[in-house]
Protein backbone atom coordinates (compact mmCIF):
# COMPACT_ATOMS: atom_id res chain seq x y z
CA UNK A 1 0.00 0.00 0.00
CA UNK A 2 2.69 2.48 0.98
CA UNK A 3 4.77 1.73 -2.09
CA UNK A 4 1.74 2.22 -4.34
CA UNK A 5 1.06 5.60 -2.70
CA UNK A 6 4.63 6.80 -3.33
CA UNK A 7 4.52 5.59 -6.94
CA UNK A 8 1.22 7.41 -7.44
CA UNK A 9 2.58 10.61 -5.90
CA UNK A 10 5.73 10.46 -8.04
CA UNK A 11 3.62 9.99 -11.17
CA UNK A 12 1.09 12.73 -10.44
CA UNK A 13 3.78 15.23 -9.42
CA UNK A 14 5.77 14.51 -12.58
CA UNK A 15 2.57 14.93 -14.59
CA UNK A 16 1.74 18.25 -12.91
CA UNK A 17 5.27 19.50 -13.54
CA UNK A 18 5.10 18.40 -17.17
CA UNK A 19 1.71 20.03 -17.72
CA UNK A 20 2.86 23.34 -16.25
CA UNK A 21 6.07 23.25 -18.31
CA UNK A 22 4.17 22.41 -21.48
CA UNK A 23 1.66 25.20 -20.84
CA UNK A 24 4.51 27.70 -20.37
CA UNK A 25 6.04 26.60 -23.66
CA UNK A 26 2.69 26.96 -25.42
CA UNK A 27 2.22 30.41 -23.89
CA UNK A 28 5.54 31.58 -25.28
CA UNK A 29 4.63 30.32 -28.76
CA UNK A 30 1.09 31.69 -28.68
CA UNK A 31 -0.27 28.18 -29.17
CA UNK A 32 -3.36 26.47 -27.75
CA UNK A 33 -3.06 26.40 -23.95
CA UNK A 34 -3.77 23.78 -21.33
CA UNK A 35 -6.89 24.86 -19.40
CA UNK A 36 -6.23 26.23 -15.91
CA UNK A 37 -8.79 23.76 -14.59
CA UNK A 38 -6.59 20.90 -15.82
CA UNK A 39 -3.49 22.36 -14.19
CA UNK A 40 -5.31 22.85 -10.89
CA UNK A 41 -6.83 19.37 -11.05
CA UNK A 42 -3.38 17.82 -11.49
CA UNK A 43 -2.23 19.71 -8.40
CA UNK A 44 -5.35 18.88 -6.41
CA UNK A 45 -5.09 15.11 -6.91
CA UNK A 46 -1.64 15.01 -5.34
CA UNK A 47 0.60 16.93 -7.71
CA UNK A 48 0.87 20.20 -5.81
CA UNK A 49 4.60 19.84 -5.21
CA UNK A 50 5.30 19.24 -8.89
CA UNK A 51 3.10 22.18 -9.89
CA UNK A 52 4.76 24.43 -7.31
CA UNK A 53 8.25 23.49 -8.46
CA UNK A 54 7.26 24.20 -12.07
CA UNK A 55 5.78 27.54 -11.05
CA UNK A 56 9.07 28.53 -9.45
CA UNK A 57 11.51 27.09 -11.99
CA UNK A 58 9.54 28.05 -15.09
CA UNK A 59 8.09 31.29 -13.67
CA UNK A 60 4.64 30.27 -14.80
CA UNK A 61 1.28 31.28 -13.30
CA UNK A 62 3.03 33.04 -10.42
CA UNK A 63 0.90 36.20 -10.77
CA UNK A 64 -2.42 34.36 -10.80
CA UNK A 65 -3.81 34.43 -7.25
CA UNK A 66 -5.52 31.07 -7.56
CA UNK A 67 -2.14 29.51 -8.37
CA UNK A 68 0.09 31.69 -6.17
CA UNK A 69 -2.05 30.94 -3.11
CA UNK A 70 -3.85 27.76 -4.11
CA UNK A 71 -0.90 25.59 -5.10
CA UNK A 72 1.11 26.19 -1.88
CA UNK A 73 -2.09 25.68 0.13
CA UNK A 74 -2.72 22.36 -1.63
CA UNK A 75 0.86 21.32 -0.99
CA UNK A 76 0.61 22.04 2.74
CA UNK A 77 -2.70 20.18 2.86
CA UNK A 78 -1.26 17.18 1.03
CA UNK A 79 1.87 17.13 3.20
CA UNK A 80 -0.26 17.28 6.36
CA UNK A 81 -2.37 14.41 5.04
CA UNK A 82 0.75 12.32 4.43
CA UNK A 83 2.01 13.05 7.94
CA UNK A 84 -1.38 12.07 9.35
CA UNK A 85 -1.48 8.83 7.33
CA UNK A 86 2.03 7.80 8.40
CA UNK A 87 1.61 8.89 12.03
CA UNK A 88 -1.32 6.53 12.62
Amino acid sequence: MQQALWIYLAFVNALAYLLMTLDKSKARRGAWRIPERTLLLAAAVGGALGAWIAMRTRRHKTKHAVFAVGIPFLFVLQAALLVWVYAR
